[in-house]
């Protein structure tokens, strides 16, 4: 039998399962989409079910692959601020999962705004009021929904992001659970204190009974129920996908920095035992707890990356697949001026805009498919360096190298002009699953299937790294043009009244 830890990783456009063994090699990989609903422009949401339906399809096959895997315990990660209500009694869904990037609380932030709510939020909480984070979605959720106000006083419903969802699910709803890492993206938990915010849930209107107790990320929470899985495996390992992908890319020293590029793109840097706070637009979050400790790091959250990759394909028609879009941007010199903000959820870090809004500009005859796959593929470089900018100016230090992981990673061009556009070294791991492989890191370290973060960092082993070549002064003329463009896209939207 070969030892090896299984790590469910949930996103938000498929759910895994993949099996690791000591060496942090991926043994079997399983995978499913998962279906996005848009009901009204702003409005994202997925069927929980599906979610779950999904992860325990993909776990199962992944262990069925292997059946000379002794699975000594199981790691979770997820996307992140992702709201979901259930019946405490059933585990029934009320409403469908209301996705991060839905954007139809935005008017309940500018109200608590305007109440005075955004100093001590982000003093409590270190982060912004933003319709992305869980908070004003889970209001949403008991203001707008004929019923569940009255049923969550009654201590009939529960809830959780998607990580307490599956836990609740893995272990017969003997679970109600989550880590430090998902509850700092709650806007409902003060990170210094480490519990929730009572002065915030009141303001929200929030019963303190629907939400979970708050264990360390890496650590036993329970078992699987072995009707699901074939036996109870320990339940050890919780994180947020982008803590996770830190976790799995060594980030533990202070001044390392990682990039993950998938739906989003999420850069988190490593700071050490004490949130610090940010004065640029940057998030102060919980990196994750472990051995009584607890990590933080400040966060830029873009919030389209790969997805505008994915609008070319399935928005426009302009592309086949996401491979066609480096062979496009490779095919020309330049985008010949032209410059896209995939503001299609509004902007998030550094700028905070929900009324913002996609925009092309730059336009002329000449321009075609190429130079708009070049474009998007460039913004999401342009959107990473406005982040790294931030973190340098709220850090005062430069990382010696961004680490790098996500699907979009497979493509040389775009990392090559991360490295020129940013003046930084990137480095792609040898292993690329890192999400799912700091999960399983996190449940390993539970279980002694590896001793400490030492023994995990000496594990870490790179692929390729891309060095800047495009003159500094090009990259800056470059940058000032894509700034000019994102003040053509912020703002466009109508305020909601």
């Amino acid at each position: 039998m070969t030892p090896a830890i299984l790590a469910l990783d949930q996103g938000t456009t498929s759910s895994r399962a993949i099996l690791f063994d000591h060496d942090g090699r991926p043994l079997g990989t399983r995978g499913r989409p998962l279906t996005q609903h848009y009901p009204q422009p702003g409005w994202v949401e997925h069927d929980p079910d599906e979610i779950w339906a999904g992860q325990l399809e993909t776990a199962r096959a992944a262990l069925a692959a292997r059946p000379d895997a002794d699975v000594l315990a199981l790691g979770v990660t997820n996307q992140r601020e992702t709201t979901l209500l259930w019946e405490r009694a059933t585990g029934r869904p009320v409403y469908p999962a209301i996705v991060w990037q839905d954007r139809r609380t935005a008017g309940h932030c500018e109200r608590l705004r305007a109440d005075g709510w955004e100093t001590p939020v982000r003093e409590r909480t270190g982060l912004l009021l933003d319709p992305y984070f869980s908070g004003t979605k889970l209001a949403w959720l008991l203001d707008h929904v004929d019923g569940l106000r009255a049923r969550a006083e009654r201590g009939e419903l529960t809830f959780g992001t998607v990580d307490t969802f599956l836990l609740w699910r893995l272990t017969g709803g003997r679970v109600h659970v989550t880590d430090p890492s998902n509850a700092s993206r709650t806007m409902l938990f003060n990170i210094h204190r480490l519990d929730w915010d009572d002065d915030i849930l009141h303001a929200l209107a929030i019963p303190r009974a629907l939400l979970p107790e708050v264990r360390p990320s890496s650590a036993v929470v329970g078992h699987a129920d072995p009707a699901l899985l074939g036996r109870a495996i320990p339940i050890a390992g919780v994180a947020g996908d982008q803590q996770a992908a830190a976790f799995g890319q060594a980030c533990f020293t202070p001044g390392m920095a990682k990039q993950t590029y998938g739906t989003g793109g999420f850069l988190l840097m490593n700071v050490g035992d004490r949130p610090r706070p940010s004065r640029h637009g940057l998030l102060s979050t919980v990196a994750w707890s472990l051995d009584g400790r607890v990590s933080y790091a400040l966060e830029g959250a873009i919030f389209v990356a790969g997805a505008a990759i994915q609008w070319l394909r399935d928005g426009l028609g302009i592309i086949a697949d996401a491979a066609e879009s480096e062979r496009l941007a490779r095919a020309v010199d330049s985008t010949g001026g032209v410059y896209l903000v995939p503001a299609f959820a509004g902007l998030g870090a550094p700028y905070w805009d929900p009324y913002a809004r996609g925009t092309i500009v730059g336009l002329t005859r000449g321009s075609g498919r190429a130079e708009i796959a070049r474009a998007a593929l460039e913004a999401v470089a342009f959107q990473t360096r406005d982040v790294l900018e931030a973190v340098r100016a709220d850090a005062g230090v430069d990382p010696a190298a961004l680490r790098v992981d996500g699907g979009m990673v497979a493509n040389d061009f775009l990392l090559q002009f991360q490295a020129d556009v940013a003046g930084c070294p990137v480095e792609r791991p040898a292993v690329a699953e890192t999400t799912a492989l700091g999960a399983a890191y996190l449940a390993g370290l539970a279980v002694g299937f590896w001793a400490d973060q030492q023994e995990v960092a000496r594990g870490w082993r790179l692929e390729r790294r891309f060095e800047p070549r495009m003159p500094a002064e090009e990259a800056a003329r470059r940058y000032r043009e894509w700034q000019r463009a994102v003040e053509r896209a912020r703002g466009w939207a109508a305020p909601e009244a």
